[in-house]
């Protein structure tokens, strides 16, 4: 049975942001609410938990498109191989919002993750998201919580998100409704940024 917890975006309550971030370091996995679509996220440093998230998704580890949540542009170069001030000005510009940005791997990658080329960075403008990893001192993993229904595609009710993963999550975070369209995903790993996804994120900015 997962842990429901109701957080308000405007003033997220620190003990429960704490409550949350204990469970993370525990290896549990969490959803939680970001500027689009609710995600299912876990520690970036603990294997174990990792390996539940892509048996979840059912995709090896390795190859999955997991997306990094970072609080801000400063664990950057632990996770991206340098980048030209071009692609800076870009990222400083669209974050936080509701983009995903395929940038350049380094070599410094979680063991899982050494053999990425790229990896995806997602700074997310919503203050439940981002005090979380804040807390927690480096980035979650995250994917999209899909629903099975086509129609649907994504749930934006948190008592159905509930429901539907109780017994596959640790917690589940009631940050009121959320939106049902993804991030705009943009790949800045080549010399032009190129959409992969389009999303919520306006692409005007670009």
């Amino acid at each position: 049975m997962a842990e429901f917890i109701r957080i308000y975006e405007e003033n997220p309550n620190p003990k429960e942001i704490d409550r949350v971030v204990a469970i993370l370091k525990k290896g549990g996995l969490i959803i939680y609410p970001t500027d689009t679509v609710y995600g299912l996220g876990c520690d970036i440093n603990n294997l174990k938990a990792l390996e539940r998230v892509a048996r979840i998704k059912q995709v090896k580890l390795e190859k999955s498109n997991f997306s990094f949540v970072c609080h801000d542009l400063s664990h950057l170069s632990d996770y991206v191989k340098q980048i030209d001030t071009s692609v800076f000005k870009i990222l400083k510009r669209a974050l936080p919002g509701p983009y995903t940005f395929i940038l350049p791997g380094s070599k410094s990658l979680p063991n899982p993750f050494k053999k990425r080329k790229t990896v995806g960075i997602r700074v997310p403008n919503n203050n439940i998201a981002l005090e979380i990893v804040k807390k927690l001192g480096n980035p979650i993993i995250s994917t999209s919580i899909h629903d099975e229904d086509e129609v649907i595609e994504y749930t934006t009710d948190p008592e159905l998100i509930l429901e539907k993963w109780d017994n596959l999550v640790d917690l589940v975070i009631n940050g009121g409704y959320g939106d049902n369209e993804p991030s705009t995903v943009i790949d800045l790993s080549e010399d032009e940024p190129i959409v992969i996804r389009e999303g919520k994120g306006s692409l005007e900015i670009f």
